[in-house]
């Protein structure tokens, strides 16, 4: 997958805003990347690096506040804050999708998000708890191979991805954050039973690949037809050389289908944080007009989610999705993995 930043599970990166710094996890090579600096806080971030880091930059600037990152995925950092609970240097955690944040939160671990920040973002992109808050998003898309099907032969919905129609033709990465998130929406949205079918028959129907962006290499060269993604690793590619997916078009289900599930990154403030100011005033940049403006002038394809900042030209407006409404807080990545492993998906 052509991944916008790189992941590990076993060595988190370590990025001052101005000094991308490699370390072993919990391991700094300085005050400042400890998080000893009483003026400075630390985010653990599962977000792109390259996005957390502009963010981070442009709110140093403006406030002189430093800012660590300490950078892994999803899931690794989240299981990360658990094991640490209020022994965690995280004054802030940030993540590519929303279901992370809701096992930090059911650990007890978030501080409530200060009203003012909570007024920047609308209600359908933050959880109805307010323990953290939206701070991008991603559509799913079916990314498909315009050489080889034509509009009329898509599948109307995700759940048509099981019929013997599709057997062989599609691909995901099913190991990834960003899959299981797109099945936590499938699971609040039709229940157990129908996605443990539908897990069952992705087993036997789909091709397993490692990232989004492979799979997505794969439905240009014609390996397969088509791949369950994000939208933004189309965009991506586009915007640099598109070698990658110059014979790819995106259908957007939409009609409320769980294949048009967006996807929220979130940001929340940890309790245990000692800069509680200096975090809460971080996560209000970023869904600040400045931080949702550097969503929409960047590069990485994300949607702004608040302060009314639009999006890309080049993307979808979000009100044209017709995504289903799911309470972020609903998200459950520990039973989505359970049944994915039943499915012999994991």
């Amino acid at each position: 997958m052509v991944k916008l930043r790189l992941k590990s599970t076993a060595t988190l990166a370590i990025a001052l805003t101005t000094t991308l710094v490699l370390s072993a996890c919990g391991g700094a090579s300085n005050s400042a990347a400890s998080g000893s600096d009483s003026d400075g806080i630390v985010v653990y971030n599962a977000q792109h690096e390259e996005l957390t880091k502009a963010w981070a930059d442009a709110f140093t600037k403006e406030t002189g506040i430093k800012v660590t990152l300490r950078s892994g995925d999803d899931s690794a950092l989240s299981n990360q804050l658990i094991q640490e609970g209020k022994n965690s240097p995280a004054d802030v955690f940030l993540t590519e999708n929303s279901p992370a944040m809701t096992q930090v939160e059911k650990a007890g671990l978030f501080a409530d998000v200060n009203q003012d920040t909570v007024a920047q973002v609308p209600e359908a992109y933050r959880p109805s708890t307010n323990k953290w808050t939206g701070i991008a998003a991603r559509s799913t898309v079916f990314a498909y191979n315009k050489n080889k099907i034509s509009a009329d032969q898509l599948p109307k919905s995700i759940m048509d991805l099981a019929t013997d129609q599709w057997k062989g033709r599609w691909g995901a990465s099913p190991s990834g954050a960003d899959f299981q998130a797109i099945v936590s929406a499938m699971l609040e949205l039709k229940g157990k039973d129908a996605t443990s079918a539908w897990l069952r028959s992705m087993k036997s129907n789909s091709k397993a690949y490692k990232g989004n962006s492979t799979a997505m290499k794969a439905v240009n060269s014609g390996e397969i037809d088509g791949a369950i993604i994000y939208h933004y690793y189309y965009f991506g590619d586009q915007a640099k050389t598109g070698e990658n997916s110059k014979n790819v078009s995106l259908e957007y289900f939409k009609n409320q289908d769980p294949g048009a599930f967006v996807s929220l990154s979130g940001g929340g403030v940890l309790s245990s944080s000692k800069h509680q100011k200096q975090a809460q005033e971080f996560l209000k940049f970023i869904t600040g007009k400045t931080g949702q403006g550097i969503l929409q002038t960047g590069t990485s394809f994300e949607y702004p989610v608040a302060s009314d900042v639009a999006a890309n030209t080049k993307l979808t407006p979000l009100n044209e999705l017709d995504a289903p409404q799911v309470d972020p807080a609903k998200l459950n990545s520990q039973q989505v993995t359970d049944l994915m492993t039943q499915a012999g998906l994991l």
